[in-house]
């Protein structure tokens, strides 16, 4: 499985652009269910309604598909995973002089080995043959 990053790769882990992440971002009073932009093994970018400030914490569960092998061949099941992280991107996004919604960037900054492998495993089958 390829983990790490390509030699010219500024990140750590490698990411995939995926809309189909169902997550939680819940921070203070705001608790927003959406869908992942891109995700990878120490972050998600996705697309909320409220604004969440840079550097603010927040706890995020997602929801990923893992494949296990059956007689039929793979079939998808899903994953919990709920970690913390910190929202280390956020801008507005404005159509017509009026915000629609704020892409924010979340690093996963306690993630459990066993939930990062579990990304890890999701991401390599997402990205396909190398």
């Amino acid at each position: 499985m390829s983990k790490r990053k390509e030699i010219n790769e500024k990140r750590e882990y490698s990411r995939v652009k995926d809309q189909g992440i169902s997550l939680k971002v819940k921070s203070g009073d705001v608790d927003i269910i959406t869908k992942s932009l891109d995700i990878s093994a120490s972050g998600v970018y996705c697309k909320v309604e409220k604004e969440i400030p840079l550097l603010s914490r927040v706890k995020i569960i997602l929801i990923i598909p893992k494949f296990k092998k059956s007689e039929a061949g793979d079939a998808p099941q899903t994953v919990k995973i709920e970690t913390d992280g910190v929202v280390v991107r956020e801008h507005p996004v404005i159509v017509g002089e009026k915000v629609t919604h704020y892409d924010v960037a979340v690093f996963f900054d306690n993630i459990s080995a066993k939930d990062r492998e579990a990304l890890l495993e999701y991401i390599d089958k997402k990205s396909g043959p190398k």
